[in-house]
């Protein structure tokens, strides 16, 4: 008996040791989540996103964000590397930049510029010819880069999502950003960056897993998404509170992923997936997520699937909130608005989705 408790105690304590001292790559910080209100209006569940039908994009996977290249054909990142080329149902591989394209956006001359985690903003040619145009800021390389907005004058708006979890380092994309959101140590920013000039400038930082960023009509503002806050902020780019930001939307349901710049003022926000209860009561206990990080990660806080898309305008009106209770197609990233159709973007998955306007009644 007294060898069996003796054995349980030593147990007990190499568990213990090991759950308060295992080194872990974050350092959480202390914060408080705002009280989850659910789905209730604006963002009530709803059946709009039952109409929509996939397109099989064949061998490649994770078409997380597209563009509407000036051919009118839709240009797609995905996650081998691969931007492919869909017309109609047919799809075709423009270039292989490698790394993890996210944002892509078709550029004045008809170029794409890409966003790529793992290599820092590309400039592609219709010929394919993949060219590097940033990779490194301040001196340091440009990890984490996902997503962008081009302005009127050429000049490029992203996010750089964590300086601290690369995307490469970390083993994916989806990997870094369980641990900057589970951290929470503000390791995001905003920059600007002019290709004509080379210059680059911080526009925002210490956001918490920056995402989504889109450009007004005008390039007066832009909107981003503030993912591990829950949250759309606005920065001024011009007149009188140009260099200043103000919270949009707060408290969101889920994690903002894209924005999107829609037709008549719209911006189209991908919900990836809905908030998390457990991650939200450890929000004020940075010892217990540390000690969460050191579980087998199948008990650790995780994207749960859901349908999830809204659109808003610039002032933060919700116009827009589409569901599927079904969530055929899960961890929706955001949404490319054509004249007929909206196209859903997503992490995962070999298809895109598809919803035709006129199915919307609008």
């Amino acid at each position: 008996m007294k060898k069996t408790l003796a054995t349980a105690a030593i147990v007990f304590a190499v568990l213990a040791a090991y759950l308060l001292l295992w080194p872990v790559p974050i350092e959480p910080v202390a914060w408080q989540a705002p009280v989850d209100r659910g789905y209730i209006d604006p963002f009530a569940r709803n059946e709009l996103l039952r109409t929509a039908t996939g397109i099989d994009i064949g061998e490649y996977e994770g078409p997380e964000d597209a563009t509407v290249g000036k051919d009118n054909r839709l240009y797609i990142t995905t996650a081998d590397g691969t931007i492919i080329r869909l017309r109609g149902r047919a799809v075709t591989e423009l270039a292989n930049p490698g790394g993890r394209p996210l944002g892509i956006e078709t550029a004045a001359d008809g170029s794409l510029i890409v966003a790529n985690s793992y290599s820092g903003l590309q400039r592609i040619s219709m010929d394919g010819t993949v060219t590097t145009l940033l990779d490194t800021v301040d001196g340091e390389p440009l990890v984490y880069a996902n997503n962008l907005g081009i302005g009127p004058d050429g000049k490029i708006y992203f996010s750089q999502s964590s300086t601290k979890f690369g995307a490469e380092s970390y083993r994916g994309t989806y990997e870094a950003s369980l641990l900057d959101i589970l951290e929470h140590g503000g390791h995001g920013r905003v920059l600007e960056f002019d290709p004509l000039s080379g210059d680059v400038r911080t526009l925002l930082s210490g956001l918490n897993f920056a995402n989504g960023v889109a450009v007004s009509t005008a390039g007066d503002f832009l909107i981003v998404a503030e993912t591990g806050s829950y949250r759309i902020l606005k920065y001024w780019l011009n007149g009188e509170k140009a260099g200043t930001h103000e919270v949009l939307l707060q408290n969101l349901p889920g994690f903002p992923d894209n924005i999107k710049s829609g037709l008549n003022g719209r911006f189209w926000i991908g919900i990836a997936a809905p908030r998390d209860a457990m991650l939200d009561a450890m929000s004020d206990k940075p010892l217990l997520r540390k000690i969460v990080q050191r579980l087998p990660s199948f008990m650790r806080p995780k994207a749960k699937e859901s349908s999830h898309v809204i659109a808003i305008n610039g002032n933060g009106e919700v116009l827009m909130n589409m569901h599927d209770p079904r969530a055929r197609f899960a961890t929706m990233t955001g949404v490319v608005e054509t004249r007929n159709s909206l196209f859903l973007t997503t992490l995962f998955g070999h298809q895109l989705a598809r919803i035709a306007k006129g199915d919307l009644g609008n």
